[in-house]
């Protein structure tokens, strides 16, 4: 299994990321220099209130895909129990943003599209290898 940060210590992680995204059009360094990332805000499932989480995304057949893999984790992230509770999203990609209707993959669908994942980016294999449960994706469509 692999080892997770105390939420403290992610929020603060998440923070710089989300600052050095805004502060540069949408690229930051560090572990995620050169990967393609947004900044996703969901509404909280309980609280109701805005969440906001820095993700990978990648770009499988012209569609606009999340993947749910907490880095392996036995659990999902957060953004996925709320997407579930409201597809309704807003998204920041580079120096832009706007809406979106999240649509979480059925399995047949998923399976296709993760290993195309898996091609582009291999670490997302290992992420699947680390855990039982099925690592949930997401298309992001504008709304």
């Amino acid at each position: 299994m692999t080892e997770i940060p105390d939420a403290e210590a992610m929020k603060a992680f998440n923070a710089n990321i989300v600052d050095e995204f805004r502060a540069n059009g949408g690229k930051v360094g560090g572990p995620f220099e050169g990967a393609t990332l947004l900044l996703l805000t969901t509404t909280g499932a309980k609280s109701r209130q805005p969440r906001l989480a820095p993700l990978a995304y990648l770009t499988i057949d012209d569609k606009m895909i999340i993947i749910g893999s907490k880095a392996g984790a036995d659990t999902n992230p957060d953004w996925v129990h709320n997407l579930r509770a409201n597809p309704q999203a807003h998204v920041e990609v580079g120096s832009t943003d706007y809406d979106v209707i999240a649509r979480e993959l059925p399995s047949d669908e998923r399976d296709d599209v993760y290993s195309k994942i898996v091609e582009q980016s291999p670490v997302f294999g290992d992420y699947q290898a680390n855990t039982s449960r099925v690592i949930p994706l997401f298309e992001l469509q504008k709304a």
